[in-house]
């Protein structure tokens, strides 16, 4: 058996590869739960949150109005994220950890990283300077989308059609 600083490091290397690949199974197993469809059911403070975000007065009392179904698949590693209403249907789709440019469905232009962390789906969008976070997770069988732009946070609740 060789021993000595070389064969430590690429142990060392070899162990930390094999750690991330099991966390990112465990995560993609994670977010397996978010997979269906998702029919959103109450929104509270989503017009100040677009405020926040830069949002127009028409196109907020449109989003106001929209009752949009989530839809969640996972295909060959890629995470599909859609969301349709009668207003504007959008869909987004990514790897875990891999930055990507997104087009809102208020027609912002951001560079997007989704993240798994603490059970939650993390959604980090950035643009013009700005940035806005918004955290999926599974509660009691709902999924709770949190948004948050500086001091303004909305709550938006859904429920997996069956």
């Amino acid at each position: 058996m060789t021993t000595g600083p070389d064969v430590i490091i690429a142990e060392s290397k070899q162990c930390a590869l094999t750690w991330f690949v099991v966390l990112i199974s465990s995560n993609f197993n994670m977010v397996e739960a978010f997979v269906g469809t998702w029919k959103m059911t109450s929104s509270e403070n989503f017009d100040e949150y677009m405020k926040a975000i830069g949002v127009g007065f028409a196109t907020r009392q449109m989003g106001n109005m929209a009752k949009p179904n989530l839809l969640f698949s996972i295909d060959d590693g890629v995470i599909s994220m859609k969301s349709q209403s009668t207003f504007k249907t959008t869909e987004a789709k990514f790897k875990l950890n891999e930055e990507f440019d997104e087009m809102t469905a208020d027609d912002r232009k951001t560079k997007t990283l989704m993240t798994f962390e603490n059970g939650k789906l993390v959604q980090k969008q950035t643009w013009d300077g700005k940035t806005t976070t918004l955290e999926r997770e599974l509660q009691d069988g709902k999924l709770i989308a949190k948004c948050v732009m500086d001091d303004v946070v909305a709550l938006r609740t859904y429920e997996k059609e069956v």
